[in-house]
């Protein structure tokens, strides 16, 4: 589990300088939260949105009211929806139960997953405004997290992270090194549901280049595999959002002691 010195009285509650990041509290805060969400998949990645979205300038679904949403928010910026320069989305077992399932079972037999004994998260719909895509945002985010696995007693992580492409021929080589270095062991292996699987083997292990394979992944899900990652079997592709997807699992008590160390409570950087 994640360590760190004690539970607060809110699930995050982390400031440092003007940033600062929490769950949403309000619909106000949830609705910015997916007008940012808007900015970056359906503006900047072009996503597909629906005219409903498209009128409200924010990208939303039906999961939405089922999960908690993590804000980064800059002070600097407003002390309300306008602060909002990061999100997150969570959802853990119960939020799944009242919404008839997980996000990711659409794209994925996550059953390994459910059969887990323990409590188990869902990640999603991480985005943060363009000025502000720095490693300390990112500190900030992935700290929130912790605070938030440790909260709640959360065993397992999970979600779906994407390449930007709908075409898996350009992706061969980060596809094949994450199937060659990173599939998850059979008890948390998800696969791509059947109508939609991608093959991800593309390469034999010989003649994939690793180090190219590593620098041409996303930073996100190079921030996942830091953290001890593995991936499922078979990668989807999103057109509604343009890219192609991998499922993230991530055992909480494999996350290096150095990781840990680094994003505890107990470590102020300073630097957001």
């Amino acid at each position: 589990m994640v360590a760190v010195e004690s539970k607060g009285t809110k699930p995050i509650d982390v400031r440092t300088g003007d940033l600062s990041i929490r769950l949403a509290e309000t619909q106000e805060e949830v609705e910015a939260a997916q007008a940012l969400r808007y900015r970056v998949f359906c503006d900047e990645m072009h996503a597909k949105p629906t005219e409903e979205m498209r009128r409200t300038g924010r990208e939303f679904d039906r999961f939405d009211p089922f999960c908690d949403h993590v804000l980064v928010m800059d002070a600097g910026l407003g002390k309300g929806a306008e602060a909002v320069v990061g999100t997150y989305r969570l959802m853990r077992r119960a939020g799944a139960a009242r919404a008839g399932s997980f996000y990711t079972s659409g794209e994925y037999d996550i059953a390994p997953l459910l059969k887990y004994p323990g409590e188990i998260l869902e990640l999603g719909r991480s985005c943060v405004a363009k000025e502000y895509r720095t490693g300390p945002i990112m500190q900030m985010l992935w700290r929130g997290i912790a605070e938030y696995v440790h909260y709640y007693d959360i065993e397992v992580m999970f979600g779906c992270a994407s390449l930007h492409g709908t075409n898996p021929d350009e992706m061969t080589q980060q596809l094949s090194y994450l199937y060659h270095h990173h599939l998850a062991p059979p008890a948390l292996r998800t696969r791509a549901v059947k109508d939609r699987f991608v093959d991800m083997n593309r390469l034999a292990i010989g003649d994939l280049d690793r180090r190219r394979a590593l620098v041409s992944l996303p930073p996100l899900i190079k921030g996942y595999l830091r953290l001890g990652a593995f991936v499922g079997d078979g990668a989807v592709v999103d057109h509604e959002f343009n890219t192609t997807d991998v499922c993230i699992i991530v055992k909480t008590d494999l996350v290096t002691e150095r990781y840990l160390k680094h994003y505890s409570p107990r470590e102020e950087t300073g630097k957001a």
